[in-house]
């Protein structure tokens, strides 16, 4: 959080050498002899208690952590860190001078770490997994294509369908819009969301984030454009959706492996299930006709003169318009997948050795074209628009499309559960919404994977089905596709 919201630019040598030797001291501490011997003790304890309780899951986890973080070397996880902390500051430097050359240098060192990374879990079906399985405990790469190729081919072609349509105005959310009465209006729907200044902070960054310090102490930043309207506040909905998530957590389980990872290549967290919470509070209720019923009169108190003459269900369809478009965290739900599927398409082939980092912004704009129509004017608003790159963070980017179907299976099933929550959405009333979540989601922390929460709560997997009903009836309704 300090890095990217307050340190000084110079600090980043000095940062990256101290989280350097903090997380080799963690990984040597963790990967002991006498956390093995620990282990070892207590197999025969955990075997005769319900696989399902907290104490046989976290040992389970644990031990998972352990085989898999003892087979990366300190050293690794030493010049790791201080290589990627080190990257984030020229990641930076080389998006604000749009010029790839000034990151291209650290990528390729990160490039050639993370293919050492995959190696040290060798064999594998793919060099993709071991990466993938950071973030995804379990899930493979084939599956991850599957469910991909599922979305891509109907999303295509509803966004072909749309753009052989009439298209919606969103001109409205193109005017000068007041800094601080973006920040404003965005931290006031927040709160009420449950995201309270006693427990969670907002602040800017480059790369909106979420970062939890500890128990009531969650940590949420935005972005804020002079003449647009959404990015703020739809990444002000989407961080803070993180945020609950993070609060949520049962405080019994705060200081165990279910309430934070270890480090790389624990295997604690399932990022899809974490994203799939950001993305429902983000589009599901924040995109949502009915949230607007009630949010819509006190925007225009907060900008009456660029939605004076605005009317909600214009507002409704502006905010929801379909276009293809450069960046990914202002993508519009119909595209959003797409520009996932760019990244994991450019990282696989960057790991197979296919695609040469120096040849990475060509083949960025060439996928962009393929899959949107669209090709960058700049490497900014391409492929050094995203901050993962510099953490090193080669598959994590699937998890958000993942999490964009999760999120509807976990509507879905709340919709069951909460039969007037539309109604609530409408009065502005969340907390039965919130605390559904908490209850079913947030106090588990990472205890379950995505898969296996959906099918406690809606009997099957991760399931593309879902999500894409959603788009078409929300986006048939929007431009009378029906």
């Amino acid at each position: 959080w300090d890095l990217q919201t307050n340190m000084p630019p110079d600090g980043s040598e000095a940062r990256s050498l101290q989280i350097s030797s903090l997380t080799r001291l963690v990984h040597t501490r963790f990967t002991s002899e006498e956390i093995g011997r620990s282990l070892q003790d207590l197999r025969s304890f955990i075997s005769q208690l319900d696989p399902d309780s907290h104490e046989a899951r976290i040992y389970s986890k644990i031990e998972a952590a352990y085989q898999k973080v003892t087979r990366i070397p300190g050293e690794w996880i030493g010049d790791f860190s201080r290589l990627t902390t080190q990257a984030h500051r020229f990641w930076a430097i080389s998006r604000q001078e749009n010029d790839f050359k000034i990151f291209r240098p650290h990528l390729e060192n990160i490039l050639e770490m993370r293919r050492a990374y995959a190696g040290f879990f060798a064999p594998f079906n793919h060099i993709y997994d071991p990466l993938l399985d950071d973030y995804e405990p379990g899930m493979k790469t084939g599956e991850v294509k599957g469910v991909f190729e599922t979305l891509r081919s109907r999303q295509v072609e509803l966004i072909k369908t749309i753009s052989d349509g009439h298209q919606v105005d969103d001109s409205y959310l193109h005017q000068n819009f007041g800094e601080q009465e973006q920040w404003d209006f965005g931290m006031e729907v927040i709160q009420k969301l449950g995201f309270v200044a006693e427990s969670g902070r907002q602040d800017k960054s480059p790369h909106p984030f979420t970062t939890k310090v500890g128990a009531g102490d969650v940590r949420i930043t935005t972005r804020i454009y002079p003449n647009y309207f959404n990015p703020a506040f739809f990444a002000t909905l989407h961080e803070c959706g993180h945020g609950l998530h993070s609060l949520g957590l049962d405080l019994t389980l705060e200081r165990t492996i279910f309430g934070a990872r270890i480090g790389p290549g624990s295997g604690g967290a399932s990022m899809a299930l974490n994203e799939s919470q950001s993305r429902l509070i983000e589009n599901l209720v924040g995109r949502s006709y009915e949230f607007w019923q009630h949010y819509f009169h006190r925007l225009q108190e907060y900008f009456p003169t660029q939605f004076r003459e605005v009317s909600l269900d214009n507002f409704y369809k502006g905010i929801n318009r379909v276009q293809p478009s450069y960046i990914r965290v202002e993508a519009d739900e119909g595209t959003y997948n797409l520009h996932i599927m760019v990244r994991m398409d450019l990282e696989i082939a960057l790991l197979e050795g296919t695609l040469l980092v120096k040849d990475l912004p060509a083949a960025w704009n060439d996928r962009m074209q393929a899959y949107l129509g669209l090709t960058p004017p700049n490497d900014a608003q391409g492929v050094l628009q995203d901050v993962h790159w510099s953490a090193g963070s080669f598959g994590y980017f699937p998890t958000y499309a993942l999490g964009n179907v999760v999120s509807s299976q976990i509507w879905n099933r709340m919709l069951q559960d909460i039969p007037d929550l539309r109604k609530q959405l409408h009065q502005a009333e969340f907390d039965e919404m919130v605390g559904w979540l908490r209850e079913n989601i947030h106090q588990h922390g990472t205890k379950y994977s995505a898969q296996e929460l959906l099918v406690k709560l809606t009997g099957s997997g991760i399931d593309p089905e879902p999500y894409l009903r959603y788009l078409t009836e929300k986006f048939g309704d929007i431009y009378n596709l029906n």
